[in-house]
């Protein structure tokens, strides 16, 4: 796996760009925060409207398991039946354009706000971030959604009205430098078959 310690000290998106600056304000540092003041990263997770049901059969997460490294609920096809029943519309899939749609939101609401973008997969029924930003996870994970919605709105893919996205997400406190990197193996290299990734280049100092 490549060696992501150099990316902990850089808030670089990585999509042609020089280090991200803005006219407002510099270029976020972790290294500058209280250690108790934010983690290093988020692993934010949100899900496709109907593609994870608790009690399927592929597994679903609830509050109590919604970290990527807890396992997921046991299939319940009697819970899957009922949620399947409450649902108001179809599922919500993402396949092509779809998920470099997607992708490249999540690309530009990280370098308007100069979030540091480690990793991200975009996957069929679900996205994986992991992001540096010294803000509230769920200021985050709702912006990542909405922008995307505002993306796929442009594109003129979906019939309206439609529904994306869950009500919430995950949003994984990352503290150390150990867990930033097993989030990024995890987001890049244990979905199984790559989809839409992000995934930068090494950088030294």
């Amino acid at each position: 796996m490549p060696n992501y310690l150099n990316y902990l000290s850089w808030h670089i998106i990585d999509i042609g760009r020089e280090p991200m600056r803005n006219s407002k304000t510099k270029p976020l540092c972790v290294a500058e925060m209280s250690t108790d003041q934010w983690p290093l990263a988020y692993l934010i997770t949100f899900s496709c409207y109907g593609s994870h049901l608790h009690g399927d059969d592929t597994g679903s997460v609830d509050r109590q398991h919604n970290e990527y490294d807890l396992s997921f609920l046991p299939p319940d096809p009697k819970r899957h039946q009922t949620m399947r029943a409450r649902m108001k519309c179809s599922p919500y899939l993402m396949n092509q354009p779809r998920r470099p749609t997607v992708l490249a939101a999540i690309k530009g609401i990280c370098l308007k706000h100069g979030w540091g973008l480690l990793a991200a997969h975009v996957r069929t029924t679900h996205v994986h971030v992991v992001v540096e930003a010294c803000t509230d996870p769920e200021i985050v994970l709702n912006s990542f959604k909405s922008h995307s919605s505002h993306e796929l709105n442009q594109i003129n893919i979906d019939q309206n009205p439609v529904r994306r996205w869950i009500r919430h997400g995950s949003t994984k406190y990352l503290w150390t430098v150990e867990s930033v990197e097993s989030a990024v193996e995890y987001v890049l290299f244990k979905q199984g078959p790559p989809m839409e990734i992000y995934q930068p280049n090494a950088r030294k100092r």
